[in-house]
């Protein structure tokens, strides 16, 4: 049976994914969500004309040339304005965000002044009307919209919506996310293990490739080689509303790789298994009705590669985000050999150069290795049947990092 390419496979994967419905959350909880509906100012900024600089509130037709006298009335802070008016011949001293005092139509900045003693001042500069005054609603007015539907609510956005009023936003909820590791041979970071036994470590990678494109996570841990406790973890996954349920290991071909097989007897509809990529060619995804099924492979490289190319676009999509993949055409680093009829993801070293990025491979890309992993901040692709290609040559990068 033919194996399935990379890009269809990836459609099929995303085909009738939607943002998931919204919800109402605190400010501080919505950071770094999707805003699920065009959001207005509920107040104008600033609410009245306001000093932009240190200075004195004056009237620009006092000052003739440079060498106005002006008597000093009063002060306006912010959060504490002048409460009169300023009349011919006067002036206030003012600091930046207090509001301008009724009469006064410019700032006279405080080294443009020379202070003649406690209550009067000389103009040094004759400002023109209006300099240095931020007017009301210049930055926003009440009913303006200021963030669309869809923005990712980065800091900036915020800070203005915190501005505007809003102490709550409707944001699209977070996408939940259970991962099922699956065999006898993993034990936890904090288990020594036994003689035939490795730590696992997927989980960890895998959970934090989630988190960073929006999704909550359940760890449903370690479940040993056995029917029925692969069974109970898939129905409690179920249970806790899970939207994408990620399987690691155990989707394989062995006598022990039992993770299809149950998933199929709960119920599952297989989409596809295995695909032509290099690593991760027994990756798994089916549905239990609205909820999607991802089975990564075991080995941490495969399983990384996988979630980068399937689980990330998944998460960012439920969790109503642009998910764009950081493709880069850069030169190879080091000769590579012809490749077979799976499209490639080699690790490789990316550095940056005046004209391209040059990536240079790892010598060995067996897909257990860590370290290799952990150094590398691309991926090199090279797609089915592509021919030698030497040092120099173009190619197209996936960066990691």
């Amino acid at each position: 049976m033919a194996l399935l390419p990379v890009e269809e496979a990836l459609l099929r994967t995303l085909e009738g994914l939607e943002p998931l419905t919204s919800e109402e959350v605190a400010l501080p909880e919505a950071a770094e969500r999707v805003l699920a509906a065009d959001l207005r100012a509920r107040r104008t900024q600033p609410p009245f004309d306001a000093s932009a600089m240190d200075g004195y509130a004056v009237r620009a037709s006092d000052i003739e040339a440079s060498s106005s006298t002006l008597s000093v009335i009063g002060e306006s802070a912010a959060g504490r304005r002048f409460p009169g008016r300023i009349s011919p011949g006067e002036a206030v001293r003012i600091f930046t965000g207090a509001p301008v005092p009724e009469g006064a139509d410019t700032i006279l900045l405080q080294e443009n002044a020379s202070v003649l003693d406690p209550g009067r001042i000389l103009a040094l500069e004759r400002p023109s009307p209006g300099r240095h005054i931020r007017r009301a609603g210049f930055d926003f007015k009440e009913g303006d919209e200021i963030l669309a539907k869809g923005r990712f609510l980065d800091p900036a956005a915020l800070s203005l919506a915190a501005a505007a009023g809003h102490s709550r936003l409707p944001v699209v909820r977070r996408p939940h996310v259970a991962l099922i590791a699956t065999g006898d041979e993993l034990v936890p970071p904090d288990v020594t293990p036994g003689p035939d036994q490795i730590v696992a470590s997927n989980n960890f990678a895998i959970a934090a490739l989630a988190k960073r494109e929006g999704a909550e996570i359940s760890d449903l841990g370690i479940v040993p080689d056995q029917e029925d406790a692969i069974s109970r973890a898939v129905r409690r996954a179920l249970e806790l509303g899970a939207h994408i349920i990620v399987t690691l290991g155990g989707a394989s071909v062995g006598e022990h790789d039992l993770v299809r097989h149950v998933l199929a007897a709960e119920g599952m509809e297989l989409d596809f298994w295995k695909i032509a990529m290099r690593p991760g060619k027994p990756l798994m995804v089916g549905r239990f009705g609205e909820t999607r099924v991802l089975g990564l492979p075991g080995n941490p490289v495969s399983s990384f590669v996988c979630a980068h190319l399937f689980l990330r676009p998944m998460v960012s999509r439920l969790s109503g985000r642009s998910f764009r993949p950081d493709l880069r055409t850069g030169r190879l680093g080091a000769p590579l050999k012809e490749n077979d009829e799976r499209q490639d993801y080699i690790r490789a070293v990316i550095e940056e150069d005046s004209d391209c990025p040059i990536a240079t491979p790892f010598e060995r890309q067996d897909s257990s290795m860590l370290t290799t992993l952990a150094t590398a901040n691309g991926l090199i692709i090279r797609p089915p049947h592509a021919p030698a290609a030497q040092a120099g040559s173009p190619c197209t990068i996936l960066m990691l990092r």
